[in-house]
């Protein structure tokens, strides 16, 4: 039951085809927060705020960015907002489910200030971002949002990025950095190792972990995607999803709203159900995409210098303090705990998700 906040509105769905492109060459108490883990970069040194952050401030703090760009990237024409010096380094932050770019509203101005060129992209299916043909199938599947974003890195000319991210953002990182090492400079990953493995996804889990998990299950039901269709069925659906994934976190309404605009997207609700289907292999991804699914479901060492951070209050936090996943990586690393902290990490403690992309960037 929601005990805090209230609910508003939202829309959204789209349809399908075939997918034309390939992953070439693939080999809060935010600030109140402890943080655990050690540190393997060098000495924190205080985070700038500066002129060079340029999203708009208001009355509770910053709530937008500048005027939103778009690019044409592979299938899709991406909308992404883009902060700080136009030759700095770049960083490509990435939004999870149900979010948006808005969870790095604060974040990117706080790497702007650094000299980085922060890129925060709306993934498929969310915002701005659009299919460029209405024949292309609307394929959630994880190896498709990871080309998406090397479709953007192309586009805008970058051969490599720091990658940051969580939820589904953190998936698509952890993937290009797996398969395409030599585009990722360094990775940020909330929740550590997020690659999806089919197989391992058939066997049941804890009853409290199912239990987090009730949306995915939903999902998978005739019901569950009538929901995601309805405007109003799904506001409420993912308002409730913010509620309990993030116990600690105070937004008001109008922070939800923001980010529940990027959910009337016309294919987002295609999107959602496809992704959580296809992990329960209950639909089926794209023939082109098997060779990458395949490297995926053997769940390949990340090189590249990381920094994993993991939520205290997330309830899809693995226990163990990053034991289960420490042997996937194998380049430079550190791990932290965000004490107080739940789901949406950047939006909750953006000044400790910008030190973690400073720092995995100095590893």
């Amino acid at each position: 039951m929601i005990n805090r906040r209230t609910f508003g509105k939202a829309l959204g769905l789209g349809a399908g085809g075939t997918v034309a492109a390939t992953l070439t060459e693939l080999s809060g108490p935010a600030q109140a927060s402890a943080l655990t883990g050690q540190q393997a970069g060098p000495a924190a040194t205080p985070l700038a705020v500066g002129p060079a952050a340029a999203p708009q401030a208001g009355p509770g703090g910053r709530t937008a960015f500048p005027p939103l760009k778009k690019v044409r990237a592979g299938l899709l024409e991406i909308g992404y907002a883009e902060v700080g010096p136009a030759h700095g380094a770049p960083v490509i932050c990435l939004h999870g489910w149900p979010y948006d770019i808005h969870s790095y509203v604060d974040v990117a101005p706080m790497l702007a200030a650094e000299g980085y060129r922060v890129i925060v992209p709306y993934l498929r299916g969310h915002g701005t971002t659009r299919f460029v043909s209405p024949r292309t199938f609307r394929n959630g599947q994880q190896s498709a949002l990871a080309l998406d974003i090397i479709a953007l890195m192309d586009a805008l000319g970058l051969e490599k990025a720091v990658l940051a991210g969580f939820d589904w953002g953190a998936r698509c990182a952890d993937i290009i950095a797996a398969l395409r090492p030599e585009r990722c400079k360094a990775l940020v990953s909330v929740g550590g190792y997020l690659v999806v493995n089919l197989e391992a996804n058939l066997l049941p889990l804890a009853p409290a972990t199912e239990h987090a998990w009730w949306y995915q299950y939903y999902f998978s039901t005739e019901r569950g995607r009538l929901a995601m269709e309805d405007k109003d069925k799904r506001h409420d659906l993912t308002r409730l999803v913010w509620d309990t994934v993030s116990p600690t976190w105070d937004f008001d309404d109008a922070t939800f709203e923001r980010t529940a605009a990027a959910f009337e997207n016309p294919d987002y609700a295609a999107i959602v159900i496809h992704n959580y289907r296809w992990r329960l292999s209950l639909a089926e991804g794209e023939r082109r995409y098997e060779p990458y699914e395949k490297r995926l479901a053997a769940r390949p060492v990340i090189t590249v210098p990381t920094v994993t951070l993991d939520a205290e209050r997330d309830p899809f936090t693995v226990p163990g303090d990053g034991t289960a996943y420490r042997d996937r990586f194998t380049g430079p690393y550190d791990r932290r705990t965000l004490k107080g902290v739940g789901h949406n990490v950047p939006q909750e403690a953006p000044e400790a998700f910008a030190r973690a992309v400073i720092d995995a960037d100095r590893l």
